[in-house]
């Protein structure tokens, strides 16, 4: 999420939203909504930003009494469906703390239309025994978007979320919702658990290692979601995973060949670049092939970041590989100009690496 989620909260949007609320809520002062939206401090928010300004809006416009206000979120959710509509559970967040008993329901209603990922998580900080019961009974719900809540609600390093040290230090109480739904049909499920067990291999690399063992095996679903659970822990080399998926601990492989189109780029432009792969062994071998960038970083330190280019069992025979990668800045990356690494990286092991420079772009003449 980021700035490109920011800029859907345009004048078309806000108006489409009031004539919604009005549907349900005639009295709604959309001149005193519109007043409180466009402040001071609107055009330098960015989207959680926007997200409370809104929640905050609506405290002011909607009814007086919390429960009145969520009657009407409630009634309009399904006719508000997407990431825009994140102030819906972030009103329950920061207007519902000390209701549970409407605030919980609503948050189960709003996750279907748009996420309750992040609101949940002040609940479990307020009672992890209470919520977490919560969780492992969504985690048996009939409609995947709650299924997909039990697993993301509880995520110890959720990315834009505040992180739950509790389940950092302790993440035993996550995993009977995890076990629950090791077998899910559904990709949009089987993903958030796959993403909660990377989470807690961070902090806890040998409980991972041990789930991973004991799942593996049970059937195809979970077999990926154990499989890209433990993707934190493949770029690590950790020969333990490495070897419950079948790949060499130490692979008899020559990387040659490594290339770049151009040695100096600017930021914004792609490096194109170029390696090849052939196996020494007479035995075939199940390869993790991976590149990795050691970008810099605003304080000139460097941070590596993997790519994965394939996995494959190899032979003898040569293989190329022609890759391209993009040094445009984004919301989730920003990147700086100085000295920077290229590796080759296979079944955890660099075997190959070149430097390449990145310079500022160039201002139009």
């Amino acid at each position: 999420m980021g700035d490109t989620f920011a800029g859907k909260y345009t004048p078309d949007f806000f108006n489409q939203f009031i004539a919604i609320v009005k549907l349900k809520y005639p009295a709604f002062d959309s001149t005193r909504f519109l007043k409180l939206i466009y402040d001071d401090r609107w055009e330098q928010e960015q989207l959680k930003q926007r997200i409370r300004h809104i929640s905050s809006s609506l405290r002011s416009t909607l009814p007086a009494s919390y429960n009145d206000a969520l009657s009407v979120l409630t009634q309009i959710a399904p006719e508000c469906r997407g990431v825009e509509y994140l102030f819906f559970p972030d009103f329950v967040e920061v207007y519902g703390l000390d209701d549970w008993t409407a605030s919980i329901p609503a948050l189960e209603w709003f996750t279907r239309f748009s996420s309750s990922e992040f609101s949940v998580r002040p609940f479990i900080v307020q009672d992890p025994v209470r919520m977490m019961d919560q969780m492992l009974q969504w985690a048996n719900h009939t409609d995947h978007h709650i299924r997909r809540l039990a697993s993301e609600g509880c995520r110890p390093r959720l990315p834009w979320a505040m992180a739950l040290d509790i389940f950092k230090a302790d993440p035993s109480p996550i995993i009977p919702v995890l076990k629950k739904l090791k077998r899910d049909s559904s990709v949009y499920v089987q993903k958030s658990v796959a993403n909660n067990l990377n989470d807690i291999s961070k902090d806890h690399p040998e409980l991972i290692i041990q789930l991973a063992r004991d799942w593996h095996g049970e059937n195809l679903q979970t077999n990926w979601i154990v499989k890209h659970g433990c993707r934190g822990l493949l770029r690590k080399g950790d020969q333990d995973v490495l070897s419950l998926f079948g790949f060499e601990i130490s692979p008899d492989v020559t990387v040659s060949g490594l290339s770049l189109d151009e040695e100096t780029l600017e930021i914004g432009q792609t490096l194109h670049f170029s390696f090849s792969i052939r196996t020494n062994s007479s035995v075939s071998q199940r390869l993790r092939v991976e590149y990795a960038i050691d970008f810099v970083k605003a304080n000139r330190t460097t941070s590596r970041k993997l790519f994965k280019v394939t996995e494959h069992n190899y032979d003898k025979v040569e293989r190329q590989y022609i890759r391209a990668h993009h040094f445009k800045d984004l919301t989730t990356r920003k990147h700086y100009p100085g000295k920077h690494r290229l590796s080759v990286i296979i079944n955890g092991k660099e075997l190959a690496a070149t430097d390449f420079y990145i310079t500022a772009t160039s201002e139009p003449s």
